[in-house]
């Protein structure tokens, strides 16, 4: 069940796809040329690439095309499968039905990138066969989308070798899995972006340093709108520490990673607190109403607001942090 005998043709009388493109689709798998060559659209085989005849085949030994090649204000420069050919092209029109956007609305832009990014160009990058890091990975992941595509194949051993209920099982998961994807993008993630960057320009109302940034409601997806709106807009010095409440109502301080893929901090929550709870936590610290701070040092909490701030203020101590302990009661 490889996709690489998908083709689309537009039909009348079928019902499933019809939000897509305001036309219905059926799917026919095949690389018979004389069939190829009745579709409008042609993905993954012909040996073409051509747009302007709707051919997205990048099997061929001369084709070389990025989303950067073919877009050159786009920064991704991942061999694009057909996938990304058919996303590249098609991309816009896809979402601006989908979620019911205008072509001129800003947000358009922004989505777009965001699919590409963190649900197509991993897609593109496996169907190449372009590793994720240089060198022996620290781990294995085998819950990729194309991985979980690819165990809906029969078995080797199996005594049924038709990918037909496999395929339709395919189109369903994948479908239904952009579909969530792109819902999340609009309505949870984009959202979150405003108050991200109204957290920034309020950074200073919580500390001197501007390091410091607070949420009035815990939950964000933060961490990307943070570092790529620090970087839009120049702030600096970079900001270290998030608080915000979490469900019980009680606080938390949270360390703003290095960068987008990593799990290192700009600034760890102090050596000496890390793995303490309670009455323990706060003798080292000298702050009341400790509740923890994470082994990794990435996390801790306190009951009150105050008892967070104080908590990332005495952690961008230099002091504290080059020496790896707290002060105690009496500071």
């Amino acid at each position: 069940m490889a996709t690489d005998d998908l083709l689309w043709r537009p039909v009348k009388g079928a019902a499933k796809r019809r939000r897509i493109f305001n036309f219905d689709a059926e799917i026919i798998r095949t690389r018979d040329p004389e069939k190829l060559a009745e579709c409008d659209i042609v993905v993954d085989v012909g040996g073409v690439f051509d747009p302007t005849k709707h051919r997205y085949d990048h099997h061929q030994r001369t084709f070389t095309e990025t989303f950067h090649s073919l877009c050159s204000e786009k920064p991704w420069v991942t061999k694009l499968s057909s996938a990304g050919l058919v996303y590249v092209h098609f991309g816009h029109r896809l979402l601006v039905e989908l979620m019911q956007l205008k072509p001129t609305d800003r947000e358009l832009e922004v989505l777009y990138d965001k699919i590409y990014e963190n649900f197509v160009e991993e897609v593109d990058a496996i169907d190449n066969g372009i590793s994720q890091c240089d060198g022996e990975p620290r781990y294995t992941v085998s819950t990729t989308l194309s991985t979980r595509v690819s165990y809906l194949n029969p078995r080797w051993n199996s005594k049924d070798q038709d990918t037909e209920e496999g395929f339709k099982k395919a189109l369903k998961l994948v479908e239904d899995e952009f579909l969530d994807r792109l819902d999340y993008y609009k309505n949870s993630w984009m959202p979150a972006r405003v108050l991200v960057w109204e957290a920034i320009q309020n950074r200073a109302h919580n500390d001197s340093s501007g390091e410091i940034i607070m949420f009035t409601e815990g939950g964000y997806p933060w961490k990307e709108h943070l570092l790529e709106l620090e970087k839009k807009n120049n702030v600096d010095p970079p900001i270290k520490f998030v608080i915000y409440p979490d469900q019980n109502r009680q606080w938390r301080v949270q360390c703003v990673p290095a960068g987008r893929n990593t799990f290192e901090n700009r600034l760890s929550l102090p050596e000496e607190w890390r793995g303490l709870r309670d009455e323990a936590l706060s003798e080292v610290t000298g702050i009341k109403d400790c509740i923890f701070v994470h082994a990794g040092g990435f996390i801790g909490g306190n009951k009150t607001l105050v008892g967070a701030l104080e908590m990332a203020r005495k952690a961008l101590n230099p002091a504290i942090q080059s020496t790896g302990e707290g002060c105690g009661k009496d500071c």
